[in-house]
């Protein structure tokens, strides 16, 4: 493994290169102003009409990411198109699009398999492919580089195929996605040589691995990392909450060790395209080796029974105060999988709020960024979030913590608020309960 610093890049090209983005969601667009931004000339491609037709005339389709960014890039030059003959003249291309799971958690990896036949046949000899989408150890080589071949093509020679996984954190302001270390890795040197060369002037530290299967593993390995503490975290909380034990508290103090542990915080399940999805890829692929990972499958386990938990927990709640769940008004708060975010993938608010109406409760939700909400054949809308309507509620189920939620009004205003995220952990009210 290396690390080299923008300064060092190898680019030695006297022009700016001319590069695409295909993909255009919440990795593709940021890497596409970063690029932009570095000097490269860019054009994004997407399948999605209204979305090309958004970006094009500089408005933003992602919450990341401001409109002012994407009209001051596309008045400098920055384009959309749905015409992937429009990287017919390009140097390098970086793929983006989505990677979910199919039927019996097999990868699914239709997009990227459309993406590369597409290119295969507009883009020109010595072009950089970068896969950055999640995917099983050894796809970048047997789809992206099985198809280029089958089409007359020599990696390292005629065209060069590298993996670098993205790390985007929806919603996290602390890191700007250049800043995060770029990891990558080629098929072969030379193809790991080129993809070094690109991405050197735009990231301020790329990280270079022997090869692209390692790459794709990297991926995997940060977010098998955390599905699996997460959910040992989630049934120590279970336990704990047995044992009538404050998790939070024994969290805190094991954080003060300086060396040997690393804080996970339990939650009301897990959410995104990342956490909840990734761990199957690696397991899928190891499946096909004859290899199980238990790991995987029981922290699975444990994080999607959390909102029975949680659902649950309210039960017990509303007992002692002489309300049976089936008569309860419910409001939710925050139904996007992590705060200060749009996207309710795999959100476990879904599942809680599904859960919730089988028991023939009134659910209502608020979210700021989240208008409408669909769970099963049911389309819900946020409901305005007033002193009124905190006071109507039998509870009040925080379950992702907006940054702007009044935490002192709720908690003022009902009769009862359980916190499945601890932001209320200030608050030593007797309406007041934390998972």
């Amino acid at each position: 493994m290396s690390r080299t610093s923008a300064a060092s890049s190898t680019a030695t090209a006297t022009t700016q290169p001319r590069v695409g983005v295909v993909g255009l969601g919440y990795v593709g667009l940021p890497l596409s102003l970063a690029m932009h931004a570095a000097g490269y000339e860019v054009v994004g491609v997407d399948v999605d009409d209204t979305k090309v037709a958004e970006l094009s005339g500089g408005r933003s389709t992602i919450s990341d990411v401001a409109d002012d960014a994407v009209a001051g890039a596309v008045d400098e030059g920055l384009s959309f198109t749905t015409d992937y003959s429009a990287l017919a003249d390009v140097d390098a291309v970086s793929i983006c699009v989505p990677t979910p799971l199919g039927k019996s958690e097999t990868p699914d990896l239709s997009f990227v398999i459309d993406a590369v036949e597409r290119l295969a046949g507009v883009v020109p000899e010595g072009c950089t492919i970068i896969l950055e989408s999640t995917v099983y150890p050894g796809a970048t080589s047997e789809i992206i580089g099985d198809i280029l071949t089958d089409n007359g093509l020599v990696l390292g020679e005629d065209i060069y195929v590298a993996f670098s996984p993205e790390r985007i954190d929806p919603g996290n302001k602390d890191y700007e996605p250049t800043s995060i270390p770029k990891v990558l890795g080629g098929i072969t040197e030379a193809c790991g040589d080129h993809a070094a060369a690109l991405y050197q002037p735009v990231f301020d530290e790329v990280v270079r691995v022997d090869a692209a299967t390692e790459a794709e593993l990297v991926k995997l390995l940060e977010n098998t990392f955390r599905a699996v503490n997460i959910g040992l975290i989630n049934e120590l909380a279970q336990v704990a909450h047995e044992l009538d034990v404050n998790i939070w508290n024994v969290i805190d103090a094991a954080a003060t060790k300086p060396f040997g542990f690393m804080p996970f915080y339990p939650g009301p399940g897990l959410g995104g395209h990342c956490i909840p999805i990734d761990p199957f890829f690696l397991s899928w692929k190891a499946g096909q080796q004859g290899i199980d990972m238990p790991f995987i499958e029981h922290a699975d386990s444990v994080n999607r029974g959390m909102p029975g938990h949680v659902v649950d927990r309210v039960v017990k709640q509303l007992n002692t105060r002489g309300t049976a769940l089936s008569n309860a008004d419910i409001l939710v708060l925050g139904v996007a999988y992590k705060p200060d975010v749009s996207d309710t993938r795999e959100s476990a608010a879904i599942d809680i709020i599904d859960q919730l109406t089988d028991w023939e409760s009134t659910v209502t939700y608020h979210d700021p960024h989240v208008p409408t909400l669909d769970v099963r054949e049911t389309t819900y809308e946020s409901v305005p979030l007033t002193p009124q309507r905190l006071a109507a509620a039998d509870c009040v189920l925080l379950v992702t913590d907006h940054s702007v939620f009044d935490l002192d009004e709720i908690v003022a205003e009902s009769s009862l608020v359980f916190d499945t995220r601890n932001a209320t952990s200030e608050y030593e009210a007797d309406n007041v309960v934390r998972l």
